[in-house]
């Protein structure tokens, strides 16, 4: 497995790819090869229908992603947007610069609740890179 992933760091590197994307822009951004240190960002508005198509995806049909009352009387301003689908964001920046890339692991601490019609900025830093030759 370590094998096919140098591979696959070594083709991607050796690629040049965007530094930065944003979901909605139809024509691709100047492109560059990345480096360490480079941070990948995405920013991201959550709306009702992504919420109702994660609740289906998830089966999570709880109440604070549904019932604007039900979030003010738990003490949020509004309806929430589910943690999991806020925390996709860094799957997907990654994806968008390394097409076919394995995502193994995540992390997750929410410092703040996340509402229907926020902007999200995920952001991703390069810490190494590894290269293989051919």
């Amino acid at each position: 497995m370590l094998s096919r992933n140098r591979m696959l760091i070594r083709s991607l590197v050796s690629s040049s790819v965007p530094c930065t994307r944003n979901f909605s822009g139809t024509a691709p951004p100047p492109r560059q090869v990345l480096k360490t240190g480079d941070t990948l960002r995405q920013t991201r508005i959550f709306t009702n229908e992504d919420v109702t198509e994660y609740s289906k995806a998830s089966h999570d049909s709880n109440p604070l992603h549904f019932d604007s009352e039900f979030a003010r009387n738990a003490g949020f301003e509004d309806r929430l947007v589910h943690g999991m689908l806020v925390a996709a964001l860094f799957p997907r920046i990654i994806a968008s610069h390394f097409p076919g890339a394995v995502y193994v692991s995540q992390s997750l601490h929410y410092k703040s609740p996340v509402y229907v019609g926020d902007a999200v900025v995920g952001e991703s830093k390069i810490l190494d890179k590894v290269l293989q030759e051919r």
